[in-house]
Formats: C-alpha cells, sequence, structure tokens
C-alpha cells in the first residue's frame, strides 16, 4: 500500500541519497518471505526433476547460492544496512504442469532494519542460479514475477501481500 505524502526515507533535504539512521529504533525480531518463479519449459523441466543438468544438481546450487544472495544484500544494494541474518531459508516447488520452479525465500534476523531486501534477493539470486545451471538447454528461460509475500516485526508492524480475489476489492 502506497502512503501518500510520505517522503522517500533514503533522501536527505538536498535530495542526496543518504542511508537511513537506524540507530534509535528499537530492535526486534524481524521476518521477511518473497516468493519468484522461472518458467523453464517441459525439456528443462525433465532435466531437472532428472538431475540430468551438466552442471550439476540445479536446486541443490541454487539453493546455497539464495543464502549466500541474501547474507550479500548489502554489498548489491545501495543504501541497505548490513543485517545479522539469523535464519535464511530457500525452498523450491516444482510445478511440472507449468513448467516452473517456484522459488520461497525466508529470512530472519534481531535488529533494527527489516529483512525484505535480504529475502527479495535471495529468492532473486536462486532463480538467477537456475537460469544459469539450465541456460546450455534453453536460453528462453524466463525469471518473474518476484514478489514480497508477508514481512513482520519493526514499527511498520506485519504485512501480508493480498491474494489476487482480496487485490481486487
Amino acid at each position: 500500500m502506497v502512503k501518500p505524502n510520505q517522503p522517500f526515507s533514503h533522501l536527505n533535504d538536498q535530495g542526496q541519497a543518504v542511508m537511513v539512521d537506524v540507530g534509535a529504533k528499537e530492535e526486534t525480531r524481524r521476518q521477511a518471505v518473497a516468493r519468484g518463479e522461472i518458467t523453464v519449459g517441459p525439456a528443462v523441466m525433465a532435466a531437472i526433476v532428472a538431475q540430468d543438468i551438466k552442471k550439476g544438481d540445479v536446486l541443490g546450487v541454487a539453493r546455497v547460492a539464495g543464502i549466500m544472495g541474501a547474507k550479500k544484500t548489502a554489498y548489491l544494494i545501495p543504501l541497505c544496512h548490513q543485517v545479522a541474518i539469523t535464519k535464511c531459508t530457500v525452498d523450491f516447488v516444482l510445478n511440472r504442469p507449468a513448467a516452473k520452479v517456484e522459488v520461497t525465500c525466508r529470512v530472519a534476523s534481531v535488529g533494527q532494519t527489516g529483512v525484505e531486501m535480504e529475502a527479495l534477493t535471495g529468492a532473486s539470486v536462486a532463480l538467477l542460479t537456475i537460469y544459469d545451471m539450465c541456460k546450455a538447454l534453453d536460453k528462453g528461460l524466463v525469471i518473474g514475477p518476484v514478489c514480497l509475500l508477508e514481512k513482520s516485526g519493526g514499527k511498520s508492524g506485519h504485512y501480508t501481500r493480498p491474494g489476487p480475489d482480496e487485490a481486487k476489492a
């Protein structure tokens, strides 16, 4: 939900980019869940299921890459704080009829700033890794959408992405 007339927190009075000072914020348990998908097509899906990709175990490597991506978010996204992640999981669902791999990244921490960017980065890096490992079979793989499903903790509280039916209401 967009909040009207709320100034961007990453800009100073002169309109220059700044890192937000979170020093006065209370430490709370924070969690975020992000989801994304990659459409791979039937042939690539069959190769993933059979573990017949020359580069190796696609989902195993993508899981580790997603966790690493979440841990390195502050190095990739300007103005992000380094966050001491207490837990990160990357899980996959193989949607064989649609020939899609669905990725869910869950991140937790105790701190003064949220982990939404870490969850989104983890999911995105896992998807990019699947693309990289499967591109020899098909360069037409499609990544997306990637979105935040849920976040909790901090001043703004709990957020859950509305489902398709709720968004239309």
